[in-house]
């Protein structure tokens, strides 16, 4: 489900304050990053994720697979920041 403006720019302004919790190198996502990644949107719902890719074009590419495996919805990406959102059913 898209996330409408008012709530992306909400998520935005929650975002502002927190550190980055995964940090994505040159080799990308493996499969220890993404069990990471999961537990920590289960938990905190709204996250932030440090994307150490030279190129802009393969940063966008990176959250967008983020996204999809995560199911998850990108808030914004900003340099090499990018700020993830997953709703937790059970909160």
């Amino acid at each position: 489900m898209p996330l409408s403006p008012k709530s992306r720019q909400q998520l935005k302004a929650r975002a502002h304050a927190l550190k980055p919790i995964v940090y994505i190198g040159q080799n990308g996502l493996s499969e220890a990053v993404n069990k990471e990644m999961d537990s920590a949107l289960s938990f905190h719902e709204l996250m932030k994720v440090k994307l150490q890719i030279k190129d802009r074009a393969l940063r966008r590419e990176v959250l967008a697979e983020i996204c999809k495996i995560h199911q998850a919805e990108s808030v914004q990406l900003i340099g090499n920041i990018g700020v993830i959102y997953r709703k937790n059913p059970e909160k």
